[in-house]
């Protein structure tokens, strides 16, 4: 609305088009429906979500990350072939309250981070695999689910949940003391 209000003022939208996008904007169900809105309006690194088009994240002999604000869609394919994926969720913005990440493993590791209040759920098809929930928090009604479906090689997932204002927690995210 910010955005839509902004153009409207310096005139890049007149009051018609900015109302009807207004109304738009209040009667939109998902985060798509709203970036469609502002497109046109500022680039993309000045939108205020940043929708996230590669429907995959892939590590193969090298490591990829993804950290941020950041949308997660609903399905995610993740492959680490000989080298690592890190998946970090703290600021994430989760595009449904049932994610499901695909995750192939040959001989690499995924590593999840994931905030409190998102249970995590993992299936796994494995031939010398490893999986690694963390400290699972029993799951909540309307509780945001992500189900990790795993097919492993002699690779590993590790679920990973950060303590808040613990030195350790900070080590793990780089030294940031957030």
């Amino acid at each position: 609305m910010a955005v839509l209000t902004e153009a409207a003022v310096d005139g890049r939208l007149t009051l018609g088009e900015h109302a009807e996008r207004a109304e738009r904007a209040y009667a939109a169900r998902t985060l798509g429906q709203l970036t469609v809105l502002t497109s046109d309006l500022a680039a993309p690194s000045a939108q205020p979500i940043r929708v996230d088009t590669r429907r995959s994240v892939t590590g193969m002999f090298a490591r990829e990350r993804r950290a941020g604000r950041w949308v997660v869609p609903e399905s995610l394919a993740v492959t680490a072939i000989f080298g690592e994926v890190i998946l970090d969720l703290r600021e994430a913005l989760l595009q449904s309250r049932q994610v499901t990440i695909y995750a192939t493993v040959v001989g690499g590791h995924v590593d999840l981070i994931v905030p409190d209040g998102i249970a995590v759920v993992l299936t796994e098809t494995a031939v010398l695999g490893r999986k690694h929930a963390g400290d699972a928090p029993p799951s909540r009604p309307g509780m945001p689910v992500i189900a990790v479906r795993i097919m492993s090689l002699g690779g590993r997932v590790r679920v990973v949940r950060p303590r808040r204002g613990s030195w350790l927690g900070a080590l793990r995210r780089g030294g940031k003391g957030r």
